[in-house]
Parts: structure tokens; C-alpha cells; sequence
């Protein structure tokens, strides 16, 4: 997809534009202004409104105020004033213009858009309030807060006729919004939040950052999503003239101070002030350049922007860098470097500034470091510790470090030479625990992984030490996609962290088991166990040496999912992503995962068909083959549904390309998905419940109880249910949540076609939150009530059906299609009409179903009479079907 460069979309202002609107329609308002600081969007803003009050048949002009154009009486509007009016005297003249731009009645309103209002000169500002006044027209202004200007400007902005509203920067969620609109696809969170962080909502500084990482190639889509590069965000060069005028209208005073932030900040308010003096440390402030915050006894002082350090930084000689950054830690060892965070800001300051320091206090700012989530200067700074200064402990940490940026062989080289170099048992174990995760994430075998917990099990002789192996074990089985030889693994886990003797090695278990748990239908307790287990995590994380606290909401946003509690997984998942993308951890990925997995779940495709793009480019990313093929069958389900069957073959293409893993997490069978779906989607239903069955075996096979329910119930939706319903019962007795008995009720409703037991099945589903599992039992219930020519109870649950339906995104399945058409079709007779509805010839459709020509046409002379149709093309429009131009490949 190509970018197109041009004016930016209307987002996030919606409450203005509604305060416009109103004071368009209060006949006493003469004026509209929009304040606020520079880039934030108000020119942008007045342009829709002038563009609105057109549209509403409004006479309008603009004009723009300048510092040039202030020097000359009546210069910015000059070319809006009528022509052949005397302004020599100012009293007659402005009268005249008054009375010649006066509207008459039924005539259209005059509207004047005025940018940068506060550089208006005197007698501009006269003349626009007495022809507000005069009901002449009316302003619509943008005014940077913070500039002065002088009283006429005040009089022109002021008074009850003139609506104010103040313009602020764009939160995040409003910085996604108008990226996705300007781009034309959604946008990676991770991207989000860097390009949010970067222009601090700054729309100007946004669009400028945009363009230049496009320009550099740097922020690519993929079909589904954008993502920047990562450690990447290059600006424009207007961007750096913007941003570098700014900073050049600073007192030259205050220069050192906006140099040393640029390195060091924040700092305390004392350092600030001891290289320069205090007034000008308040000029900076009162210019909008710095922000001083106080909390408790401490005052800080920081850059107003980020991009302000940006620049500054690049502007500055490597000389005077290494000066400020070494005269900035002798002041805080003059303090005695008491705060906690100290050594981590000082061997970072000495290490920018002569490329060394003192290893150990490296290598105490590196746990620091570690432990505030900051993997990437734990990195610069381990690496800067020389090689014989390093110890087992500290290649551990390197190699924790790693794996959670994605460099996995980077980690394990430097994790099997820590093995390698371990001394005694205890050196021994606090790496293996390590190094097991990486290889689990890795694309090694999963065979590595339980060797090297094996091999580090044979070298330890403590009991105590032996059973976090065994943890360690239970946690890398259910991740291989093997949760009942995990939990066996994991039975005696204790239920609390302090009750630990190793909080890594409990916090892996508690980790895993509630995953394990939920897969197996235990759901009640997977969703106890997963709140322990993030409780636990906060408590300790300070000294913990295991992933961000939130990572413990994935197995959370899977037992709830599977409890029937779609909502609070989604809740819960989207605060935790939103703080795994803050930490810029890896492991951000399988929640992706599971929220696009609890939204397809939810029949919600386009919404998990965008988080499992996030999850797939992120899975490229660092190459995680295990997540990638899960969320490109994901996509190609969601594709199918969503009635784009090039975009599944495309995703169902790379999931072929990839070398096939051993089972892991959730992968059981339901990396089948995509496939399945795109040949329901082709009206190959029968192929499609054939893969879904053996898709299931393989789920029966690895103890994946939930998912077999899951893969189960697709089959009965595509036809299968008398094939799937006992089966589906069973599961159901074994599982304590809502989800599963009510898939079992819709299938044993889909085979008994009875309207009043689908109804019931809807109302199951729905209150589980399967909205598309919902639409569908209603659909076929109205289906049912139209057989049995009860046409009121039919138009009911038709009803019924369409207001679930609107809550499915679109979602377009063949038991909405073919029950939607409200004719006795049978199973076979829908499976041939689906085919030839997509464009299968006869011969083709014979083929594909073992049967003989004439067969497959007497079934689908009997559809077209049933249906009412007499050709292909009014079969496809009866059954909402469209031709596919992607052929799956069964």
C-alpha cells in the first residue's frame, strides 16, 4: 500500500466540532475561537469548521495574521475588506465596511477565519469586533496560548458573544485513531506509543515524524498493520527547523540548562539552577521549554518535549557533551549519589561520555536497569563490562536481557557459556532457568529445552534446588502444548509467593499453570490461580528476575476467555499489553495472541484479525515461529469470515511456508483454522469439517480440552452437529465454566432444527459473549419458524438475529448465509448451492463431493426452486455469497 502525502484527517475532536455546531446555531454567538500551543491542531480544527459553516451555505474567506503583516495597519485582512472604501478616516471606513458587508435578511451568513489571532495588528482587530458586533460576520480564530498581544486583540477575543475552547494534545488512543485514518490501516501499539511518545500528542510534530520514517523506509505495513522499525523514528527536517526555532527564541541564559536536560534529565531543581541562575531557569519555564514538578521535598526539572533533547542533542560538539555529562556526575556524587536510582544514572552518564566506567558499578546500574524493565541499557551497560570482569550472574542477566528484546541466539550463546562457566549447584540452576525460556521461545525443538533442564537436573544434588527443575519442567510442558503432564508437574505448587523458596522459579510456575489449567476446563481455577500469580509478581518483582509483572495477564486473558467472560479478558488484556508495550517486552506477543484469540471467540473478526496482525508482526519481528503460525491461521480465519478470501490464502501461503513445529501453546489443532474457514468460505463445507475433525483429534490428543470444544463446535456451525454433540456434552461435564455447555447446547439445537431449543442456544451463547455463536442459532431459528410457516415468530427471531449480528463486525458464515435464506434447504443442498454460488462449475463441485454430475445438478435445481432464483448470479446474491478469486488448496 502506498502513503499518499496530503492534509490529515478530523480525529479526536469531535466534542469541539459539536461546540461549534452549537455556537452556529446561537444566533447571539459572533465568534469561535480555538486556543491552544503550537502544532496541536487548531488550524486543522478552524479549517473543518470554516469548511462546515460553507456547507451550511455560508459566505466565507480566511486570512492568516503574521509578525509581517501585524506591522501594517490592516494587513492580514486587507485583501477581505470590500474594494473602493475610504479608510483614511477610520470612523467613516469602517462603518462603510461595516455596511457593506451587512447581510440582508434570507441572505447567507458572512464567515471569516482568522489564523494566529494574537499576531493581529490593532486596527484589524477593531474593524473584525465592530463587524462582529455589527452582525457584519462571523469570526472563526485560532489564538497559541501563551503569546501576548495587545488590547485590541484582547477586546476582539473577549466578551460573552465570543465561545472559547481550548485545544489540548492527543492522548494515545486518539494519536492510534488518526494514525490508522491517515494511513489507511491500523497501527502497531508499539508504533502507536512510540510515535505518541515522540511528538508528546504534538499533531505538527507527528505528521512530521510520519513522514520522515516513511521516507526512510521505516515505517511499513504488511498488508495488515504498520510497524516502525525498531529503534527507529527519524523526523523531517522541518521538523528540526520547527522544533529548533523554538529553542532558539530561549533566553541565552538558559541555553546550559536545556543542553544539560538534554542528556541527564530530569534533574533536581538545584542542579539546574548551578549552571544557571534561577531567573533563568523561570524564563525557561514561563517560555513553555521546561516543566518543573514537585513531589514531596523534591523538585524536578525536565523538557517540556521530547523532541526538544532530540534536537539539542544533535546539535551538540562531542566535547562539550563529555563536559556536561561529567561535571553532571560529579554533582551527584558531591550529594553522596544516596538515591536509589543513582548508580544507574551515573554509570550511564559516564559510559555516554568516555565509552567506560567502574564493572561493578556497571554492573550494579544493570540490575537497577533490570529491574525497572530497561533491557536495553542493561544490555549497553553489561556489554561495557569488560570479559574477565564478567561472572556467571552477570551472563545470566545479559542473557535475560536478551531473550526479552527477541535476540534469542545472542542469548543463548551467551547463556551456554554462563552454563559452561557455572560454579556449584546454584550458579548452575539460576541459569538453566533462564536459558530453558529462551530455548522454549526460540524456534529450537522443545526437546532442547527440557534437555538442558535435564542436564542441569543431573548436576544438582539439593532437594530443594531439584524441585524448581521439576517447576521449571511442568512450566516448559504446558508451553509445548502438553498441559496435563504439566500440571502433574505443578500439583504442589505452592499458592503463594512468599511461600516460596525461589521466587524465579515459583513465579515460572505460576506463570504456566493457570494456562494449563484453563486448557484442561478448569477455568475457575486457572482464573484464582493467574490472580495469585499477579499479585505475587508485584510484590516482588524489585528482586525478581523474571518478565514485567503484566506478563502474568496472558494466562489470565485465556481463563477468562474460556470461563465465558470475554469482557473482563479484554479489559484485562488490553491494560497489560498496554504496559508490556511501555517495557517493550517480547513477551507482548502472546497476549496479542490471546486477545485476537478472546475477540474471535466473541465473534468479533475484524478486532482479533487486528490484533492478530500486531502478533504477526511482531512474531516476524524476532522471528517466533511458534506465535506466527498460530496468528496467520488466525488472519486467514478472520479474512474468510470477513469475506476477503485473497487475504486468507495470502496469510494460509506464508503459514505453508513455514517449517511445522512440534505442538505448542494452543496450537493443538487450532492452527487449522484458517484453513478450515477458507474452505467454508468457498462453500467446500464437508472438506472444512474434515479438517476441523482431525483438527480436533489432535487436540483430544494433546489434553487440550477447551480447544477441542472450540475446534468441535466449528464443525457443528458448518453442518456437523449431529457428528460433534455427544462428544461436545462430554467435554462440557468436564469443564466448570459457562463456554463450553453452551456450544454443546447450540450443537445439539443445530441437529434436533428445533426453533425453540436454538432460541435457547442463542440466549446461552450471548450470555457467554459469543455474539456470532448467538447470530447464528437465531438465524437458524428464524429459518426453522419460517418452515414451520409461523411467519411472526420467524420475523422475530429474525430480529433477534440481526441485533446480534451487528455486534460480529461484518462476520459472514455459511449457517447465516444459507439459514438467512429462510428455505428447507438440506445439508447437501446448501453445501452445493454454497459451491456454486462462489463459482464452482458443476463438474467441479461433483468432484469435490464424490458425487456424479447430474446428482450435484438435481440438488441444485431443487436449491434454485426452493430459493426462488434461476441463476448462479441470484444464488449468489440470495446466499450473500461473492466469487472467490483465491482458490484454497485443500
Amino acid at each position: 500500500m502506498r502513503y499518499r502525502v496530503g492534509r490529515w484527517p478530523l480525529v479526536g475532536r469531535e466534542g469541539e466540532l459539536e461546540e461549534f455546531t452549537a455556537a452556529s446555531q446561537d444566533r447571539t454567538c459572533r465568534g469561535f475561537l480555538v486556543y491552544g500551543a503550537a502544532g496541536v491542531g487548531k488550524s486543522r480544527l478552524a479549517e473543518e469548521c470554516l469548511e462546515r459553516a460553507a456547507a451550511d451555505g455560508s459566505r466565507v474567506g480566511r486570512a492568516t495574521a503574521t509578525a509581517a503583516a501585524g506591522a501594517v495597519p490592516l494587513g492580514a485582512i486587507a485583501h477581505l475588506l470590500p474594494a473602493g472604501v475610504d479608510l483614511g478616516d477610520p470612523v467613516a471606513g469602517f462603518a462603510a465596511v461595516a455596511a457593506q458587508l451587512a447581510t440582508g435578511r434570507g441572505e447567507p451568513q458572512r464567515v471569516l477565519l482568522v489564523d494566529d489571532l494574537h499576531l493581529l495588528d490593532p486596527a484589524s482587530a477593531v474593524l473584525l469586533r465592530q463587524l462582529m458586533d455589527a452582525g457584519a460576520v462571523r469570526l472563526i480564530g485560532t489564538v497559541r496560548t501563551g503569546e501576548p498581544y495587545g488590547e485590541a486583540v484582547a477586546a476582539l477575543t473577549g466578551g460573552d458573544a465570543v465561545r472559547r475552547v481550548d485545544l489540548a494534545v492527543l492522548d494515545p488512543g486518539r494519536t492510534g485513531e488518526l494514525l490508522a485514518a491517515a494511513l489507511g490501516r491500523p497501527v502497531a501499539r508499539h508504533t502507536v506509543h512510540e510515535l505518541s511518545a515522540a511528538s508528546g500528542g504534538n499533531v505538527l510534530y507527528l505528521r512530521e515524524l510520519v513522514l520522515g520514517a516513511l521516507a526512510a523506509g521505516d515505517l511499513t505495513e504488511d498488508g495488515e498493520i504498520w510497524q516502525l522499525r525498531e529503534g527507529r523514528l527519524p523526523g523531517t527536517a522541518r521538523l528540526a527547523e520547527v522544533v529548533g526555532a523554538r529553542l532558539a527564541g530561549a533566553d541565552p541564559a538558559g541555553r546550559p540548562v536545556l543542553e544539560l536536560l538534554a542528556l541527564c534529565e530530569p534533574l533536581p531543581l538545584a542542579d539546574a539552577e548551578s549552571v544557571a541562575a534561577p531567573h533563568a531557569v523561570a524564563a525557561l519555564e514561563r517560555a513553555g521549554l521546561i516543566r518543573v514538578a514537585q513531589e514531596r521535598r523534591r523538585t524536578t526539572v525536565s523538557l517540556a518535549h521530547p523532541l526538544y533533547g532530540e534536537v539539542l542533542r544533535a546539535g551538540l560538539p562531542v566535547l562539550r557533551r563529555r563536559a556536561l555529562l561529567l561535571e553532571q556526575v560529579a554533582r551527584t556524587e558531591a550529594r553522596g549519589a544516596r538515591r536509589r536510582g543513582d548508580p544507574l544514572r551515573i554509570a550511564t552518564w559516564r559510559l555516554a561520555a568516555t565509552g567506560t566506567a567502574d564493572p561493578a558499578l556497571l554492573t550494579q546500574a544493570a540490575v537497577l536497569a533490570r529491574h525497572a524493565h530497561d533491557y536495553a541499557r542493561a544490555v549497553a551497560l553489561l556489554q561495557a563490562v569488560p570479559e574477565d570482569r564478567h561472572t556467571t550472574a552477570t551472563r545470566s542477566l545479559l542473557g535475560d536481557a536478551f531473550f526479552e528484546m527477541g535476540r534469542w541466539a545472542e542469548a543463548e550463546t551467551v547463556l551456554a557459556r554462563a552454563d559452561r562457566l557455572a560454579d556449584g549447584e546454584r550458579e548452575t540452576l539460576a541459569v538453566a532457568l533462564v536459558r530453558t525460556t529462551n530455548l522454549l521461545w526460540s524456534n529450537a525443538p522443545v526437546a532442547e529445552a527440557l534437555a538442558a533442564n535435564d542436564a542441569a537436573l543431573a548436576r544438582i544434588t539439593r532437594p530443594v534446588d531439584r524441585r524448581k527443575l521439576k517447576i521449571n519442567e511442568g512450566f516448559i510442558r504446558i508451553a509445548a502444548g502438553l498441559p496435563a503432564q504439566g500440571l502433574a508437574l505443578l500439583e504442589d505448587l505452592e499458592t503463594d509467593v512468599g511461600d516460596a523458596s525461589d521466587v524465579d522459579a515459583w513465579l515460572r510456575g505460576a506463570w504456566m499453570k493457570p494456562a494449563g489449567l484453563a486448557l484442561v476446563g478448569r477455568t475457575h481455577e486457572a482464573v484464582v490461580w493467574a490472580e495469585r500469580a499477579h499479585a505475587g509478581h508485584r510484590r516482588v518483582d524489585e528482586r525478581a528476575l523474571a518478565s514485567h509483572p503484566a506478563f502474568q495477564r496472558i494466562p489470565l486473558v485465556l481463563a477468562l476467555t474460556e470461563a465465558g467472560r470475554p469482557a473482563e479478558a479484554r479489559r484485562a488484556g488490553e491494560s497489560a499489553y498496554a504496559e508490556l508495550v511501555a517495557a517493550d517486552s517480547v513477551v507482548r506477543v502472546w497476549l496479542a495472541v490471546l486477545l485476537g484469540r478472546t475477540e474471535w471467540l466473541a465473534g468479533r473478526p475484524a478486532t482479533a484479525r487486528r490484533w492478530w496482525a500486531e502478533a504477526a508482526a511482531l512474531a516476524r519481528t524476532f522471528d517466533h515461529a511458534m506465535a506466527l503460525r498460530l496468528v496467520l491461521a488466525g488472519l486467514a480465519a478472520c479474512a474468510a469470515v470477513q469475506g476477503e478470501p485473497e487475504a486468507a490464502e495470502t496469510a494460509l501461503a506464508e503459514h505453508r511456508e513455514l517449517a511445522t513445529p512440534e505442538p505448542g501453546l494452543l496450537s493443538a489443532g487450532e492452527e487449522r483454522l484458517g484453513e478450515a474457514w477458507l474452505l467454508a468460505a468457498a462453500g467446500r463445507l464437508g472438506e472444512a469439517r474434515s479438517v476441523l475433525l482431525a483438527a480436533a483429534r489432535t487436540a483430544r490428543a494433546t489434553g487440550h480440552v477447551t480447544g477441542e470444544a472450540l475446534l468441535l463446535t466449528d464443525v457443528a456451525r458448518l453442518g456437523g452437529a449431529r457428528q460433534v454433540a455427544d462428544r461436545l456434552t462430554g467435554l462440557a461435564r468436564v469443564c466448570d465454566g459457562e463456554l463450553v455447555p453452551a456450544r454443546a447446547q447450540l450443537a445439539h439445537a443445530l441437529a434436533a432444527d428445533r426453533p425453540e431449543r436454538l432460541l435457547r442456544a442463542a440466549d446461552a451463547c450471548e450470555a457467554v459473549g459469543a455474539d456470532l455463536l448467538a447470530a447464528e442459532a437465531a438465524t437458524a431459528a428464524a429459518a426453522a419458524w419460517h418452515r414451520a410457516r409461523e411467519p411472526r415468530r420467524a420475523a422475530a427471531a429474525a430480529r433477534r438475529a440481526a441485533t446480534a449480528v451487528a455486534r460480529c463486525e461484518g462476520a459472514r458464515t455459511p449457517l447465516l448465509t444459507t439459514a438467512g435464506a429462510a428455505a428447507p434447504l438440506t445439508a447437501r443442498e446448501r453445501e452445493v448451492a454454497l459451491l456454486a454460488a462462489v463459482g464452482n462449475a458443476s463438474v467441479d463441485i461433483a468432484r469435490a463431493l464424490t458425487l456424479s454430475v447430474r446428482t450435484v445438478d438435481n440438488h441444485l435445481h431443487r436449491a434454485y426452486a426452493k430459493l426462488g432464483v434461476t441463476t448462479r448470479r441470484e444464488l449468489a446474491r440470495t446466499l450473500g455469497a461473492e466469487p472467490l478469486t483465491a482458490r484454497p488448496q485443500g
